[in-house]
């Protein structure tokens, strides 16, 4: 009977912790963030204006359980906004994200994300769509065969 007794508990346990919201994605991603201190304005040069060959880029969380990333390229052009929904650590140096790029337009798309941060520097390993191929690999912008910008938080 206690042997019954143990096993309903068990199950009745992994039952509950697989219903659990984010149970099995660990830490909430705004937890992460604040661990990989992502917070704030990143870019290759911060000193420089904002252009698509120096994109600054601005993480903030305006409510609680709400991360954009807006990637400021310009005057002449659109901010690319992220909203994050969720985020896993890989490594101490590497983040996986769950995004969706323009959240609310008729361009959204929901986007798979690795990044590589290491002290104060950022830099997209990975990125691709749900629902098509990567854009970005091993830190590479397959269409334009070209290493992504190595980012630095500007203070």
């Amino acid at each position: 009977m206690r042997v019954a007794a143990v096993l309903l508990l068990c199950v009745a346990t992994a039952g509950a912790a697989a219903a659990a919201p984010g149970a099995s994605q660990g830490l909430p991603p705004e937890v992460l963030f604040k661990q990989f201190d992502l917070f704030g304005t990143w870019a290759s040069d911060c000193a420089a204006a904002a252009s698509p060959a120096n994109p600054h880029i601005t993480i903030r969380q305006p409510a609680p359980g709400v991360i954009l990333e807006d990637h400021d390229l310009g005057p002449h052009n659109v901010v690319n906004r992220y909203s994050v929904l969720a985020a896993e650590r890989l490594s101490a140096t590497k983040l996986s994200l769950q995004v969706i790029f323009q959240p609310g337009s008729e361009d959204e798309e929901r986007q798979k994300l690795v990044w590589a941060v290491k002290g104060d520097t950022l830099r997209t390993l990975f990125n691709q769509p749900n629902d098509g191929p990567a854009r970005v690999k091993n830190g590479v912008a397959l269409k334009y065969g070209a290493e992504t910008p190595l980012l630095r938080k500007c203070k």
